[in-house]
């Protein structure tokens, strides 16, 4: 909600009813989303189809080679196997979820300023302030939301570039997987690596290295440059800060705490801050 009020807002103002306002941006969005999804598809399921063929006996080769006993990769793969239909359960259950999202997201966009209102209404006196820093709350969230998929944007493309100057097959797929993992913060970005290197592996060890090296690069340069700026400039929190941040949410509650570390971090500095204004004045 956060993240799309502002289109919304500006669709209002250019006297749209609020409803179509939303609905329009719901289209926009989705038209964009399926043309990527379309332009992209043939040439994604066909690399992602054969990056599956060509991986698993990649995997089972080096298994072989390492000598690792495979009769627990043959287990697991059972279990896999057995657990087919809770997997489809799961992901028809996540893909319900989606839609509810987008009707609550849709109701809370309609009742946005209704909402804002009632919910400062509680503090009395202090409605006002309390008003002022929810609308300040609200977009500082919105630019978080935003500058996240912005830096899923820039890593799918870092990596797709890499691979690309290393001759690495299947590109396409491998970049929106790393893409995709990037908002699991700390983990993510090496699940992503990993069928990369194992691809790169089968041609040559420098190659396998060199693909290591460049995901350690990407990686360093996301954790020290890219998030701690974008994030700067999103939610304005100082790049110290975010990178403190991260790493007290992943020490303590784990993938959840690092993803959810910076926009806890900023709701806390605006009602600090105001706290500390409201003192000194």
């Amino acid at each position: 909600m956060s993240a799309l009020a502002p289109i919304v807002n500006f669709l209002t103002k250019m006297k749209l009813p609020k409803a179509l306002a939303i609905l329009f941006t719901y289209i926009v969005l989705l038209t964009i989303f399926i043309s990527t999804l379309t332009v992209s598809f043939a040439p994604l399921i066909n690399e992602t189809t054969h990056l599956i063929l060509t991986i698993t006996p990649a995997v089972a080769e080096l298994l072989r080679v390492g000598q690792f006993d495979t009769s627990i990769l043959q287990s697991e793969i059972s279990k896999f196997s057995g657990n087919i239909l809770t997997f489809t359960k799961a992901i028809f259950d996540n893909f319900i979820t989606l839609i509810f999202l987008l009707v609550f997201t849709f109701y809370l966009l309609l009742e946005k300023t209704s909402l804002e209102k009632h919910a400062a209404s509680l503090f009395g006196s202090d409605e006002a302030r309390v008003s002022k820093i929810l609308k300040e709350i609200e977009e500082k969230l919105g630019n978080w939301l935003r500058g996240q998929l912005l830096l899923s944007v820039i890593i799918g493309i870092s990596v797709y570039a890499g691979l690309f100057v290393l001759q690495i097959p299947y590109a396409l797929p491998l970049a929106i997987l790393a893409g995709l993992l990037e908002v699991v913060p700390v983990i993510g970005p090496i699940l992503s690596a990993i069928p990369a290197i194992i691809l790169a592996l089968t041609a040559s060890p420098v190659l396998a290295a060199g693909v290591t090296a460049m995901y350690f690069v990407i990686q360093q340069m996301e954790n020290h440059v890219i998030v701690p700026q974008i994030m700067k400039k999103a939610v304005g929190l100082n790049p110290l800060i975010v990178i403190l941040a991260i790493s007290i949410g992943g020490r303590l509650l784990g993938i959840g705490g690092a993803l959810l570390a910076v926009p806890i971090a900023v709701v806390v500095q605006i009602i600090v801050t105001d706290i500390l204004v409201g003192e000194k004045s």
